[in-house]
């Protein structure tokens, strides 16, 4: 869970930079002006993000909790695993937000019910033979403890 918090933390900048980049190229002036373009792209640039790192073992996130994302045979994965990974993770919003939008929740129960389903799907880990998440065995990838030699 820290590691998912740090995370979050870079991922802010990453998308407030990329927001920023965003709305000065395309002169948006609202913040509901382009919606969808804005997260169709934001979409694709977390996907370079994490794809980028993920075949390199590791964000930097990953790094500092010593984790590596492997395929099953220990290797660091491609790039094609990895786009296959990020695709699978974004599987577990799914239900928060099918839930969000039959029930016409506003921001504070969307809020919940995300915050509910994700302490949910990190529990379902414990339901995985290795305490891997499922989108991890969908992909054929796993994370590993990972202390670098030395």
């Amino acid at each position: 869970m820290g590691s998912w918090l740090y995370e979050g933390l870079l991922l802010f900048g990453v998308v407030f930079i990329s927001g920023y980049l965003f709305g000065t190229l395309t002169q948006t002036r609202n913040a509901l002006d382009n919606r969808l373009a804005l997260q169709t792209f934001l979409f694709g640039v977390l996907a370079v993000y994490f794809v980028w790192f993920w075949c390199h073992g590791q964000t930097l996130a990953m790094k500092t909790w010593r984790i590596r994302v492997v395929d099953l045979q220990g290797r660091a994965i491609s790039r094609q695993r990895a786009l296959g990974r990020y695709l699978l993770a974004w599987v577990w919003c799914i239900p928060p937000l099918a839930v969000a939008y039959v029930g016409s929740m506003g921001t504070a129960g969307v809020s919940g019910v995300f915050l509910l389903w994700v302490v949910i799907w990190a529990g379902l880990s414990h339901l995985h033979p290795q305490k891997q998440f499922w989108h991890d065995e969908w992909a054929g990838t796993r994370l590993v403890d990972y202390r670098p030699a030395g």
